[in-house]
Parts: C-alpha cells; structure tokens; sequence
C-alpha cells in the first residue's frame, strides 16, 4: 500500500444553455459556426461596450443551486479577473470572487462500493474566453471569438475525492445533475462541460501537498485517467526526493499522459477588482421561487429510489438514467415507466425491456413509432408474454418488426398470430410434436433417463424448430418429461 494520500478536487465549468451570452444579445451556440460569426462590440472588448447581464443565465444558474441540494444566494456581485492572452481581447474576464451565487451544496457519489457526499465549496458566474487555434505545420495562431462571452457556472467542489474512481463518479454525477436539472446542453465533445482537476499527494494526512492543476477534461474517462497518472507521476517524484512543482497542465488523450502548460497561478495573480458597470444582483424571493417552480419533480437519486424499488439492479438504473438523456430528443423512456408505476409488474418489464430490447434498436435508428405508439406496444406485448401466448424470442422479434413501423396494426394480437409468432398451449398438437422429436433422438431421451437432465434444453429445442418456435417452451418441457417417464 502506499504511503502517499491522494486529495483530488474538481472545478467544472458547465455553458449554461440561453439563447444570448452573459452580457451581450449574440448567439450563445458557436458549435458548427464559422469562426468569429457571433460577436459583437462587447465580445470584441471596445472601448466604452456596456455589457448587459443576461436574467436567463440567472435563472439557469439558481436551477444549478437547486441540483447541488442549496438555495442561490440572495445577493451575488461580479469583479473583473485580470490576465493578458490574445483571446480574452478586454484584458479581463468578468466573473465573480467575493460574492458568488451559490455557495455550498454537496453531490452524491457511489464509487468503489462505497455512498459518500462530497461538498461544493462555491459556484459562480462568469464569462467565457475565445479560443486558440494552430494551424497544423504553420508558424502562426488564429483566434475565434465565438465563445468569448459565453456564459460559464463555475461549480468548484472541495477536495475530498482520494481515488480515480471517486473522481470519475463525482464527474458523471455532476453532468447528470446539470442535465436533469435542464442547465446545460452538456455537449462534451463541444466542451459544454470542462473539467479541471487539482491532485495532490501527502505522507501527512493532516496536510496537503503541492497540487497541480489538469485542465478542460472533456471526459469522464479522462478525469479518471488524469487522475491515475497524476497519483502516480507526483509519487514517482516524491520518491526520488523531488519535488512536486504547482503548475497547471494539459492532458494528451493520445498518449494517455499529462504534459506542463504553466506554472499555477494563485488569486492575487489576477488583481481582481469589483466590475464597476455592473451593479450588484439582489434576487427576490419570487425569482427564486419561480426557479424552483421549474425543476424537474425527479432527479436522478429520486429516480434511482424508484428504480431500485421496481427490482432494478444498479448497472441497469444507470443504462436507464444515461440513456434518458442521451435519447431524449428520439423518444423519453422514463416518463413512460413513470406513468405506469401503479402495475409494478407492468412498470419493471418496461424498465428491463427497454434496457436489453429497446435502447440498442433505438441506437441503431430503428424507431419510427412515437412515444404513445411505443407505449401501446410495449404494454400489449406485455400481455400477451404474461398470458403465455408469447416467447421470449418471439416477442423480442415482433416487436423489432413493429417498432420500425410506420403505424401499428389495429389490433396487435391478431397481427401476431398471422404473422405466427403466438406461442401454441394446445397441449394436444404440442404432445404430438414432442413424440415425434422423442422418435428421432433416442440417445438423448437415453440420456435423460440416465440422470443427464441436460439434455432435456436440447429436445427442447428440438419442439421449438419443429413447431417454428410457436410452441410453449414451458409446457413442450413438461411433456417431455412426462412422456419420457411413460416409456
């Protein structure tokens, strides 16, 4: 075991989903925009450009306060950050230090067999920077505005996570709550939400070590692997009498590996200072209260309890609560099971079929029936699998038939029979098929009869491909037996 104890604290920035950016009327969604198309004499940092503040964001932001399990604060300010790159063009980023909107909250993690809460020190406003670019073999840098402006909640937990896999959960968790709670268009690929993790390592638990800071983590995957490496190169280094240098770094997805950017620096780097264009914010009780008016009555720990309460185990619950989101523009799954949470029979045969049945066909862009359509579908081969009259393989294969349709039979049931996927229960027709298939496999009915119970699954199959698979597998097994006793 090592000597070593890893503390990790994580900083997410999350772009808050409004039309505009935080201060000026520009289109607030750069993804797939050509560069420096949405900004304005405010993004460009003018001389005398009056930002405006964006109620939107606000609103946003109080429903991010509501996710962390903590009220917005009443009164939050905005200060100026100063440093100098070429795409921050005002020379300061507009944020907030001494008065944010939400300070406190907490995030329920579960990670390596353990439940643990891991509190949120602050969250704040601020705008966003342009971007970088560099030209593949040339010699010179492009910056894009796009993004300059974009309103950004920056939601700073305490370092309380000591291992890669905590800070994996703390991240997915994170981008669950700020997706349910509607936040976020958490587009990870366009760095909707970006990760910056600060590790460090200690021999004394009582004191931290010198941290490093890894930024915009795209990623869970990859703030786990960050982490991971990071535990390991700092311990490496404490190992050969080195020291840890406080620096900030960037990760190589590639190469699976961190590699120096900077050397980190601390707040009174940036001389802040209260922005003096815009005044205070004082929220009144009722602009909270709308806010909270407008959650979602289930997050994912409500639905967790739900689920868990159907008989789902966990992996399942977070295929449902993952998928919820991923599909949410196709067709919403957990609202139909909601629906029907009365009948939990009903309610857990819908949660189990679309996990193993429906999402990989959804994935596969085989759906073309709407919500409503699904829902009469799913129920009635519900029914009909609860009355025996269809297989497991044979609903599975009607209803990848219907799904892809574009409207369902009038009446789904004699639809299946014509098509022959009702199961037979007529115990005459299926004991005839069972005496011919103990006819031709006299080694196995043998087998049977000497203790090998195996080889019943066999003539099993063997009924099934003879009545093309229309017979009860239940009751073909019973009169297998019973004919084999017979003989």
């Amino acid at each position: 075991m090592t000597k070593y104890i890893p503390t990790i604290g994580i900083e997410c920035h999350v772009q808050l989903k409004t039309k505009t950016k935080l201060f000026a009327s520009v289109g607030n969604d750069a993804r797939g925009a050509e560069p420096n198309t949405l900004i304005s004499h405010i993004c460009l940092g003018m001389p005398g450009a009056l930002p405006y503040l964006n109620e939107q964001a606000i609103d946003l932001a109080c429903r991010a306060a509501f996710a962390l399990n903590v009220e917005p604060q009443k009164f939050s300010k905005f200060d100026r950050k100063h440093y100098f790159y070429p795409d921050l063009p005002k020379g300061y980023q507009i944020s907030q230090l001494y008065h944010p909107i939400i300070l406190g909250g907490e995030v329920n993690i579960k990670a390596d067999g353990k439940s643990k809460k891991i509190k949120i020190t602050r969250a704040h406003l601020e705008e966003d920077a342009g971007k970088n670019t560099h030209p593949e073999g040339s010699s010179y840098s492009l910056v894009d505005l796009n993004r300059a402006g974009t309103p950004l909640l920056e939601i700073v937990s305490e370092p309380e996570m000591h291992t890669p896999e905590e800070a994996k959960a703390y991240a997915t968790e994170l981008y669950l709550l700020m997706k349910y709670a509607d936040v976020t268009e958490g587009d990870l690929y366009h760095g909707n939400m970006r990760f910056d993790v600060n590790v460090s390592i200690s021999s004394d638990p009582k004191k931290l070590g010198n941290r490093t800071e890894t930024k915009n983590l795209n990623s869970f995957k990859s703030v786990e692997k960050a982490v991971e490496y990071e535990i390991k190169r700092q311990t490496e280094l404490l190992e050969k009498g080195k020291e840890v240098v406080q620096e900030t770094r960037g990760w190589d997805d590639a190469k699976q590996k961190t590699t120096t950017q900077r050397s980190k620096e601390d707040a009174h780097d940036y001389r802040y200072m209260p922005d003096p264009d815009i005044p205070p914010l004082e929220l009144t009780n009722e602009f909270v209260k709308k806010a909270q008016s407008e959650m979602p009555k289930m997050m994912p720990d409500d639905w967790r309890h739900k689920l868990h309460d159907l008989g789902l185990n966990g992996q399942q619950i977070e295929i449902l609560l993952q998928s919820e989101l991923e599909l949410r523009d196709k067709i919403s799954i957990l609202p139909i099971i909601e629906e029907n949470l009365s009948d939990k029979d009903l309610a857990k045969f819908l949660a189990n079929w679309n996990v193993n049945i429906f999402l990989p066909l959804v994935r596969e862009n085989k759906l073309k029936l709407g919500k409503d359509q699904h829902l009469v579908l799913e129920s009635s081969i519900y029914d009909l699998t609860k009355q025996n009259k269809l297989s497991s393989t044979n609903a599975k294969a009607l209803f990848e038939e219907l799904i892809q349709s574009d409207d369902l039979p009038k009446n789904i049931e004699d639809y299946a029979k014509e098509k022959g996927y009702i199961q037979v229960s007529d115990e005459g027709a299926i004991s005839k098929i069972v005496a011919d298939v103990l006819e031709a496999n006299n080694q196995a009915v043998e087998d049977i009869k000497n203790g090998e119970m195996k080889a019943i699954g066999f003539l099993v199959g063997q009924v099934m491909k003879q009545s093309k698979g229309q017979a009860n597998p239940a009751l073909a097994q019973k009169l297998i037996k019973q004919q084999i006793e017979a003989l």
